[in-house]
């Protein structure tokens, strides 16, 4: 059972975007978070940091230490998500290049619960159907 939901969001990315959609999609349950059903989980959001994204140390650790100390819930109960901002090429620019350093912090951090990806807009997703976007490929070796 997961109790507490983390969606880390590109920091620059939310100088224009507020969150939102991944809010919403997140209480309606859809898109990346259909696989919560009803569950009780509390939703928490922050940024990265800004680039390179190392301000998710400082972040993450602070989130840990208020879990131990004011929760009931473990890191295994703990499921955190990197925003479609971050992981997905769009029209505003493509995926972030730090996300494997990102997914280290979290790692070194015993937060091995990590999904990339949040909330695709239907327009992004037919953008994507028509190759206008493109899919994120990793590099061989990278």
């Amino acid at each position: 059972m997961k109790k507490f939901l983390v969606i880390i969001q590109c920091d620059i990315a939310q100088r224009r975007c507020s969150g939102w959609a991944c809010m919403k999609s997140f209480y309606d349950r859809t898109g990346s978070f259909e696989d919560l059903g009803t569950e009780d989980v509390k939703y928490i959001s922050f940024t990265c940091g800004g680039c390179c994204g190392k301000g998710v140390a400082a972040k993450i650790e602070h989130f840990a230490n208020k879990l131990a100390n004011q929760s009931d819930a473990s890191k295994d109960e703990v499921v955190v998500y990197l925003s479609s901002c971050m992981v997905t090429d769009h029209h505003h620019y493509s995926r972030c290049p730090h996300v494997a350093m990102i997914k280290g912090i979290l790692a070194k951090h015993d937060f091995s619960n990590v999904i990339e990806g949040t909330y695709i807009s239907p327009n992004a997703a037919q953008k994507r159907e028509d190759g206008i976007y493109k899919e994120y490929h990793k590099v061989q070796g990278r």
